[in-house]
């Protein structure tokens, strides 16, 4: 019913620039919360940013002041602006947001499948 893609990732440079886009579709009602995630190899994954439906944001400490997370609700997409890019940014990117569908009286959570960011030094 809800397909989130990601796209944007790829390889860049230590101290370069990527822009990850996620796009929510399907039968939709209302996003809530949207956000970034990532999983390095052989780590957990964990939380990049976060952004509200009245656009509060919430980031990480090891990416503050490096990545802007932002959303367009018109176009059901959420992304992610990175900065001064780190080979331990490196990770599978995925994107999370809570939705509530036409047919649900509630809202899920839906994760996309990953875009990979790798980092060289």
């Amino acid at each position: 019913q809800v397909q989130l893609v990601e796209s944007g990732g790829g390889l860049v440079q230590a101290g370069g620039s990527l822009r990850l886009s996620c796009a929510a579709s399907g039968s939709i009602f209302s996003i809530n919360t949207m956000g970034w995630y990532r999983q390095a190899p052989g780590k957990q994954r964990e939380l990049v940013a976060v952004i509200t439906s009245g656009d509060s944001t919430n980031y990480a400490d090891s990416v503050k002041g490096r990545f802007t997370i932002s959303r367009d609700n018109a176009k059901n997409t959420v992304y992610l602006q990175m900065n001064s890019l780190k080979p331990e940014d490196t990770a599978v990117y995925y994107c999370n947001a809570r939705i509530t569908t036409m047919s649900d009286y509630y809202a899920m959570t839906y994760w996309g499948k990953g875009t990979l960011v790798t980092v060289s030094s």
